[in-house]
């Protein structure tokens, strides 16, 4: 029950999120026009959300108690500011110019960003003596802050952590939508105009509270938000843990070197292409995955490990990550789950080198030394991943790794089995068996 309303959320989100895109694509494609980077939209939305912080501060100098005007105005200005934080991811993607260093300066200036925004109002709030209302702007801060720094330290151990209510967007617009609400009553109803409870000796509801209430429900729901992903994360990270005791990321790791070291070493051993000794398990073909270069299997299981041209929308390579590589667990249900933090890093992960024309050098990072190379073949004009084996150069099709018995540590690789297709022959398919 808790997955299926995770999932959901999340697909209204998405939902929504791709109604908004189709709104804003014809201005993002302008901004591409003119030159605009991701960076620089980036840039505008941090200086727009300066621009807030003033307006506050302004606010604060040079209005009374009862003028909302500056509230108003301040939440037009916070609306527009957020409205560029979609604006650069989707110059990114449909220019084509995403980048890591991008993405990390977007997060960085989205801090800075909203922790400007809090000063203002909290300025704003501590001027015009809403000493309790500041105090709950600032656990605001506070709780927006940890939502954004728990999912990113948790993804940086290998989990993801994305849920929870209060991520910036809602942010952004609740402070917002209530912020232009509280101006416009202020010039309706009065910034003085204020509720009272027969038996009560204070008011329980003034103008202002328009603005403040919101603002304190956000501190109370981004540290929530704060600490069910601190929650998610934990559960997720316990599992990772256990399934190192079991040996299941030791196992990959293990597994992996072993592969590398054989493939990079198969010319002191002896190829027998028409050796015998067939694995037990029957294991399945990979089928209807879009894109796919080629796939690794290995005793004692049918978990199958795909690597997958990583193209956009409009079949352009990814030049930074031309190769997704993720597990499907046809043992597992035949579920896509993506590799674990040590397996991407020190087993069946992928390390690439873009060297022009459309080729890449690619690398596993449990062994550097076996080239392979991603280009397009001129026979299909489509990419595929070639190798030298044993100096023959092989379009790679699968990689089998046989295993029979031996310890956890030192399991008995009895041969490595690489098919595919000659280079300069496609119509020729060779299997070069090494022993091991």
């Amino acid at each position: 029950m808790i997955f299926k309303k995770k999932a959901m959320e999340k697909n209204l989100r998405d939902s929504l999120q791709q109604g908004i895109y189709k709104v804003i694509n014809p201005f993002v494609r302008g901004l591409i026009k003119i030159g605009l980077t991701p960076n620089a939209v980036t840039t505008i939305g941090l200086i727009l959300n300066i621009g807030v912080a003033v307006i506050f501060v302004l606010g604060a100098e040079k209005s009374n108690r009862g003028d909302m005007s500056y509230i108003g105005w301040g939440g037009a200005l916070v609306l527009f500011a957020g409205l560029f934080d979609m604006l650069d991811g989707q110059v990114a993607r449909l220019g084509n110019m995403s980048s890591k260093f991008g993405a990390l300066y977007d997060s960085v200036l989205d801090r800075y960003s909203e922790m400007i925004m809090f000063l203002g109002i909290c300025y704003y709030l501590v001027a015009h003596h809403y000493f309790l209302s500041s105090l709950f702007a600032f656990i605001a801060l506070i709780g927006s802050m940890m939502v954004s720094y728990t999912r990113a330290r948790a993804e940086g151990l290998g989990v993801e952590c994305k849920g929870g209510l209060m991520q910036r967007p809602e942010r952004v617009v609740t402070i917002g939508v209530f912020a232009i609400a509280c101006g416009v009553a202020g010039h309706f109803i009065g910034g003085n105009y204020k509720v009272y409870i027969p038996g009560i000796s204070f008011h329980v509801f003034e103008t202002m509270s328009i603005f403040t209430m919101p603002i304190t429900l956000m501190a109370v729901l981004t540290n929530i938000t704060a600490i069910k992903r601190l929650q998610e994360a934990k559960k997720g990270l316990e599992a990772q843990e256990f399934n190192e005791r079991k040996g299941n990321n030791k196992a990959a790791l293990i597994t992996g070197l072993i592969l590398m070291g054989s493939l990079t070493g198969m010319l002191s051993f002896n190829a027998n292409a028409q050796g015998s000794d067939p694995s037990p398990i029957t294991f399945p073909t990979p089928k209807d995955i879009n894109n796919q270069l080629f796939y690794l299997q290995r005793d004692p299981n049918t978990n199958t490990i795909i690597c997958q041209l990583n193209v956009d929308k409009n079949g352009v390579v990814n030049k930074d990550q031309p190769v997704n590589v993720f597990w499907m667990r046809y043992g597992d249900k035949g579920e896509k789950k993506e590799l674990s933090y040590i397996q991407r890093k020190f087993a069946y992960g992928i390390i690439s080198k873009n060297l022009g024309n459309g080729q890449f050098e690619l690398r596993f990072t449990s062994h550097k030394k076996l080239p392979m190379y991603l280009n397009k073949s001129g026979a299909d004009k489509k990419y595929h991943v070639f190798a030298t084996i044993n100096n023959k150069k092989m379009q790679l099709e699968r990689i089998f790794l046989r295993i029979e018995g031996g310890t956890f540590w030192f399991p008995n690789v009895k041969y490595v089995e690489i098919k595919g297709v000659d280079a300069s022959e496609p119509s020729k398919v060779l299997v070069e068996r090494i022993k091991v």
